[in-house]
């Protein structure tokens, strides 16, 4: 076949494919492949200069954040700092993890409902008779009683019960230990390394641009408990990939990269924000409630409709994936480590708050 009869055989079948389902191919032409498109017009599509200019000013004076996007109808309307460097995502790796055990729970692989007495799991100085009794479900939803130490610092054991004086299922606490078990039994029951399922489920559909598995290895304090933490690098830019993947409700491009149940699964709340508010006085009277999933934040008790239905994966510092699904936007914004700087607690929620509100949802 010559040259342009080629030409003219491939021209007929894009007319033929876009009179058949032109929404198919408009709406696949949306999709960031290798390379985020911008939108040309923000203010027309609801976004306020003025605001936007207001939160730019917040980034600078009010935090320490060196990377950050707005992401919407799957394009950028505001951008500032480096969205390319890769650095440490902190505990937004959690989020990542549950993401991709949802392809191995409908598998068979790992079974929510096994114990860890079922998996044969026990530490460093043992642990209680009540403890073996958790679940999978009760680990990733952060409602394990589980109270043992945990070989990665960064989260609130300090105001755990007393080991052994709740039963599984019953208590929420934000601990390493259940974060890092929850890396455990996925490895041993699915026989893959996290950072290759990673790479495999997630990195290479979604054509990130800045992945370097070299960066990606575990860490922790074994002395303290055998399970380490799976620490996990990754860029702005890249981070947005994930977000959108999850506002996409699993799918990219056509394909079905995460089930639809499991993400629906993932952002069940299992625990409310008064248990969270009551267990951590942190969050008590911030102005910001949030409940939790399967290791991902739920926005609760909110009276702004731009943020119903919202929820965020987030991390020490100042990392966050936070994807709003009222308004279509995902944001997401990290404070690079290496700089050995940090964004203050509050301002991580009110950065949040300011990019949303610069739409105007009427």
């Amino acid at each position: 076949m010559r040259g342009p009869t080629i030409k003219k055989t491939l021209i007929r079948l894009g007319i033929f494919l876009l009179l058949l389902s032109p929404s198919l191919l408009l709406r696949a032409q949306e999709y960031p492949d290798y390379n985020w498109q911008y939108a040309q017009n923000p203010g027309g599509a609801g976004w306020d200069k003025g605001q936007l200019e207001k939160l730019r000013k917040f980034l600078i004076d009010s935090t320490s954040i060196t990377g950050f996007l707005i992401i919407h109808r799957e394009k950028i309307v505001f951008e500032y700092g480096d969205i390319r460097e890769n650095s440490y995502i902190a505990s937004c790796r959690k989020s990542v993890l549950s993401m991709i055990y949802g392809e191995h729970v409908k598998s068979g692989e790992i079974d929510l409902n096994k114990s860890l007495k079922d998996l044969g799991i026990d530490d460093v100085g043992g642990l209680l008779p009540v403890e073996k009794e958790a679940t999978v479900k009760d680990i990733i939803s952060a409602r394990s009683g589980v109270f043992h130490p945990a070989s990665y610092l960064g989260d609130y054991l300090a105001y755990a019960p007393k080991r052994g004086s709740v039963m599984p299922g019953k208590y929420w606490l934000y601990s390493n230990w259940d974060f890092n078990m929850a890396g455990y039994i996925f490895e041993k029951e699915t026989r893959r390394n996290i950072y290759d399922e990673v790479e495999r489920i997630l990195v290479l559909p979604l054509h990130m641009q800045d992945w370097n598995r070299s960066l990606q290895h575990k860490e922790g304090d074994t002395t303290r408990s055998f399970y380490e933490a799976y620490p996990m690098w990754f860029s702005t830019r890249d981070m947005a990939r994930i977000g959108q993947l999850m506002l996409n409700k699993g799918e990219w491009g056509g394909r079905q990269i995460i089930d639809e149940d499991w993400i629906r699964e993932m952002l069940t709340p299992r625990t409310s924000f008064t248990e969270i508010n009551d267990h951590i006085p942190d969050y008590r009277n911030t102005g910001y409630d949030f409940g939790y999933g399967y290791m991902w934040w739920l926005w609760q008790h909110t009276d702004d409709d731009r943020f119903k239905g919202a929820y965020s994966a987030l991390g020490n510092m100042g990392q966050c994936i936070s994807v709003f699904p009222a308004i279509d936007a995902v944001i997401v914004y990290k404070t690079k480590s290496a700089y050995e700087r940090e964004t203050p607690f509050l301002a991580r929620y009110r950065v949040l708050t300011l990019a949303v509100k610069s739409l105007d949802s009427k």
